[in-house]
């Protein structure tokens, strides 16, 4: 990432505001800067001179004004940053969040979640200080630094000769030092992402790693990985204090340079000692701004690398809107390219559940192969074919999270923004949040309506949860039955609250016993009663015997499936 990435004011629009004030006010702090110095030389000289201390009263009251609005000017300049810094982090996270969604399941599948997830947590924290110490040294050394090199330079020109000189000296210092820098902040970020993606890892199958007597292993896999973190953390760190000093160095050396050169014009009398003095307390003031740039990029290093990542995933995002043509081309698309669609133009479908020679592909293999069915409104359609064979992803083509070629109508809609509107749906796995059970049943709604949650938890045959009892991250403190049940009460609230005209679930009674599985079912046939089309994807033979209807994938797509469900054991294999 550059000093200052275009693509944050792109993505950030509270970064423009934030470096509109922070140069106005770099320019007042400058202004006070050199107010201060000629009120101090103006000081030093009367005094020297003999002027008697109560005629000086005056400067030392305007000194006193100059140091207040230096302070209050400091004050202010932090408080932009760190306001302007939050509001810009909250946009970037937004913009991130908002380009996951639009990239879809089958995108977020085929990455680390771990690194995701620390990008839009962490990583975003750690741009705090980017915005709260970088920028602002930034700011002050694109606007200060030239003013106080002009003022230095009319005042004294060999001075202004001898900064014009020695500045760029530092610049080529950070860069050399920026370079090192980023590559060791890279290996630090990938450590940081292999110890949070492993120790997640260890923690989801902790269960099975102890029964086959593995934990040990894996703690010495987290404590070696942790180790490298460590040595990559220790590395930058040591790199941020090598040029700082290095920083300091050139930095001392010049304003030396300056000092000897005045002192000796001074002793010659070739220079007046108010200039003299003025040119001596200014030119600090004018490599300043530069080593502050240096000493806060380290500090900022870790979210520079964050954010880089993050506009990667809203490239990508944006490469996908853009190769679709439209947004909602897009949202249907999952992010992917598409398969070419076929002239399927036909009757206006009503408002069920409609599937007109629908093809969709994964890695260039075809998975589902010309399907066509119709579910309608009132009937219970059961989906049925063998593992791997695109169930789940007929299922995602209907919510617009794959792409798809052929057309699918939900209550009367075939983009996928509607569909998804259309639908209520409870997926494989519950999906279920840390809170409580009416927020999950009532997930997005603003409102939870209580009378509809426990109606839905009743028809979920879920009645004998309390809706108020807590639920634990990913459901832990539920059964898995239990939560199943849950995920089945979002999708029928859901159903209710937004008045949608699609019922889908996927393997909902998988972990249900006999007797509950039945309720459920019996609480399906009532819901397709009231107008609704529901499809079930279900193995289970009690499933397809309440069904009206029952749906086949074609033969042809679990032979594709297969082979590359073979491919991947083979890869598995091999890897």
């Amino acid at each position: 990432m550059r000093p200052l990435d275009p693509r944050l004011l792109r993505y950030a629009s509270a970064t423009r505001g934030t470096l509109a004030a922070g140069a106005i006010l770099a320019v007042l702090q400058t202004f006070a800067a050199i107010a201060f110095a000629g009120l101090i030389t103006e000081l030093i000289v009367r005094a020297i001179a003999g002027t008697p201390l109560a005629s000086l009263a005056g400067m030392f009251a305007q000194l006193g004004v100059v140091v207040a609005v230096r302070a209050v000017l400091l004050w202010a300049t932090d408080a932009v940053s760190a306001r302007g810094g939050a509001r810009a982090v909250g946009q970037l996270r937004e913009r991130l969040v908002a380009a996951v969604a639009r990239l879809g399941p089958r995108w977020v599948a085929r990455r680390n979640a771990a690194e995701v997830t620390l990008i839009a947590g962490h990583g975003m924290e750690a741009l705090d200080p980017y915005f709260a110490k970088y920028l602002p040294q930034l700011i002050g050394t694109a606007v200060a630094t030239p003013l106080l090199v002009l003022t230095i330079g009319w005042r004294d020109l060999t001075s202004g000769i001898i900064l014009v000189v020695t500045l760029p000296l530092i610049p080529v210092f950070m860069v050399l030092v920026g370079w090192a820098t980023q590559a060791a902040q890279k290996r630090q970020w990938r450590a940081l992402t292999a110890l949070s993606s492993g120790f997640l890892d260890v923690v989801a199958g902790l269960s099975t790693l102890k029964l086959f007597g593995r934990q040990h292993r894996q703690q010495a896999r987290i404590q070696q990985v942790s180790e490298q973190y460590r040595v990559h953390t220790m590395r930058v760190l040591r790199m941020s204090f090598l040029s700082g000093f290095v920083l300091e160095l050139v930095a001392s050396l010049s304003v030396a340079v300056i000092a000897v050169t005045i002192g000796l014009r001074l002793l010659g009398g070739s220079l007046d000692l108010s200039v003299g003095l003025f040119v001596l307390l200014l030119a600090p003031e004018a490599f300043l701004p530069l080593r502050n740039v240096g000493a806060s990029y380290h500090a900022a290093a870790e979210g520079v690398e964050a954010a880089s990542n993050a506009f990667s995933v809203i490239e990508a995002a944006e490469g996908a809107d853009a190769s679709l043509g439209s947004p909602a081309a897009a949202d249907s698309s999952g992010g992917v390219d598409r398969l070419p669609v076929r002239d399927t133009a036909g009757a206006e479908p009503d408002r069920g559940l409609e599937f007109e020679d629908v093809s969709i592909a994964h890695d260039e293999r075809v998975v589902v192969d010309g399907f066509s069915a119709r579910v309608r409104p009132g009937e219970v359609a059961v989906l049925q074919a063998p593992s791997g064979t695109g169930k789940s992803s007929l299922v995602a083509g209907v919510l617009g999270f794959v792409p798809v070629a052929g057309r699918i109508h939900v209550g009367g809609r075939a983009d996928a923004v509607g569909r998804r509107e259309a639908t209520a749906w409870a997926g494989q796995r519950p999906g279920l949040v840390a809170g409580t059970i009416t927020e999950n049943v009532a997930l997005g709604d603003a409102v939870p309506d209580p009378a509809l949650i426990a109606a839905a938890l009743r028809d979920a045959a879920a009645g004998e949860l309390d809706s108020k009892g807590s639920v634990g991250p990913g459901g832990s403190g539920l059964s898995g039955g239990q939560a199943q049940r849950v995920a089945v009460a979002r999708a029928l609230y859901r159903l209710r609250s937004r008045h949608c005209s699609v019922l889908i679930l996927d393997e909902p009674t998988s972990a249900l016993d006999a007797a509950t599985e039945r309720r459920l079912l019996e609480s399906l046939r009532s819901v397709a009663a009231e107008g609704v089309a529901v499809l079930v994807v279900s193995h289970r033979t009690a499933v397809a015997e309440w069904a009206d209807v029952v749906l086949t994938l074609p033969a042809a797509a679990a032979e594709t499936s297969d082979a590359i469900l073979a491919d991947r054991r083979e890869v598995a294999r091999v890897g």
